[in-house]
């Protein structure tokens, strides 16, 4: 599915290939109440979790990032994926306020935790690309004090030149529940 045209810029970013490959599901969508959508189904395969991840209403978010993850070609503990606030713990930090295209950001939300990927941020939210949001592959405003954690992989080749801060002046309305 193409990219609105307000996230069109991100087709021509090229780097990191974390962002090539998340941009190829855009619009992926849950199927609730009527059977899990075949392509989550085989994600919670190829990272090792199927035999119990058996259902697209289960929170999909770590889901996501892993399979992506997984794809470009960085690791992580399969049993925890799913508990998107573990990614606090998975590759390196990067302080709360400084993050970077791409980046990981984990979030506190009622009922547990959520985790995306930065796109870029305004004054008050971050803009977060990420699995599970409004039960699809998509973006959504997230406050900016919700965020307990920013993270990024040990790059193999050095961070990308394009891996930087994005300030946009856009709005939107907040996410107040990824679930």
């Amino acid at each position: 599915m193409k990219l609105p045209d307000k996230y069109a810029w991100l087709n021509n970013e090229g780097a990191p290939r974390q962002l090539v490959e998340a941009l190829m599901h855009y619009g992926v969508l849950e199927h609730p109440g009527k059977g899990s959508n075949p392509d989550i189904a085989a994600w919670a395969k190829e990272v090792g979790v199927s035999g119990w991840y058996t259902d697209d209403d289960i929170p999909w978010c770590g889901l996501f990032v892993g399979v992506v993850m997984k794809r470009v070609g960085y690791g992580f503990n399969a049993n925890q994926l799913l508990a998107a606030k573990e990614w606090v713990k998975w590759g390196a930090d990067r302080s709360i306020g400084k993050a970077k295209l791409w980046d990981i950001l984990v979030f506190q939300r009622d009922g547990g935790g959520h985790v995306g990927f930065y796109v870029g941020e305004n004054d008050h939210a971050y803009l977060v690309y990420g699995g599970n949001q409004s039960n699809a592959v998509g973006f959504a405003w997230i406050d900016k004090g919700r965020c307990i954690g920013v993270r990024y992989p040990l790059y193999k080749i050095g961070e990308p030149a394009n891996v930087r801060k994005i300030v946009l002046s856009e709005t939107g309305e907040l996410s107040t529940n990824e679930a």
